[in-house]
């Protein structure tokens, strides 16, 4: 399907906006002091991403196909060997719209990262833009995000085989549970980047918004959770290539 370039930018700046307002939104209202769903655990966090995919994919479908992800348009790219042309503007589209998500996630909690400003009882807010290791062990990370990425990325392009799927609009469902799946099985070790775009645009915001004691943005690992990603939506694509 040849979408035309202004279409799929916007679509993909609004459907990843849509993305990171409700990742980015779930993350700070379990971290931040005076949110109401503080501290109420992984499971939100998982749910919380799912339906994050599931409202931005829908929404940038007519548009732009929905990809939100830059290592699902190369993976599907590589597996079709087309519309390599376009790759630069599903990712401009998604990074932009992944920064706009991580703004307007700020501006819900303004007053909860105002109230950040109390050294005693201050919250590291890294973890609510990006992905933070639990164990910093860069190869093992990557191979995580590689793993957990060619999990998204193969099912999604075996999806297009159901026809019924497609033709009844559930594929997007669908996708959205799997990553629910792949937050609640893969997750613990990133995070669970398995996005590029998800993962550097909120970064970028983190070093730029005025968040009282923000800490660091942590640059040195954030060439993982882009170059992993990536990695797996390619070797996603030809497993698929290969098997099917």
């Amino acid at each position: 399907m040849n979408l035309p370039s202004s279409d799929i930018f916007i679509g993909e700046i609004i459907g990843t906006a849509i993305l990171i307002l409700f990742g980015a939104g779930v993350c700070a209202a379990i971290t931040l002091n005076h949110s109401k769903a503080q501290n109420a655990g992984w499971i939100v966090i998982a749910f919380g991403w799912g339906f994050g995919v599931l409202a931005g994919a829908y929404t940038a479908a007519p548009l732009s196909g929905g990809h939100i992800n830059p290592a699902v348009t190369v993976g599907i790219a590589t597996q079709t060997g087309e519309n390599w042309d376009k790759v630069p503007v599903y990712i401009a589209g998604q990074i932009t719209g992944a920064m706009l998500g991580a703004v307007l996630a700020w501006l819900v909690y303004y007053s909860q990262f105002a109230a950040n400003r109390d050294k005693e009882t201050a919250m590291p807010t890294l973890g609510i833009f990006s992905t933070i290791p639990e164990i910093r062990s860069p190869v093992a990370n990557l191979v995580t995000e590689i793993i957990a990425t060619v999990a998204l990325v193969l099912p999604i392009l075996a999806f297009g085989l159901t026809r019924g799927l497609g033709e009844s609009g559930t594929a997007l469902l669908i996708v959205a549970l799997l990553v629910v799946g792949i937050g609640l099985s893969l997750g613990g070790p990133t995070g669970y980047a398995i996005n590029p775009a998800r993962d550097l645009g909120p970064r970028i915001v983190h070093t730029l918004l005025p968040i009282p004691n923000k800490g660091t943005s942590d640059w040195g690992y954030s060439w993982v959770p882009v170059v992993g990603p990536i990695i797996g939506g390619v070797l996603g694509a030809l497993v698929y290539n290969l098997a099917f």
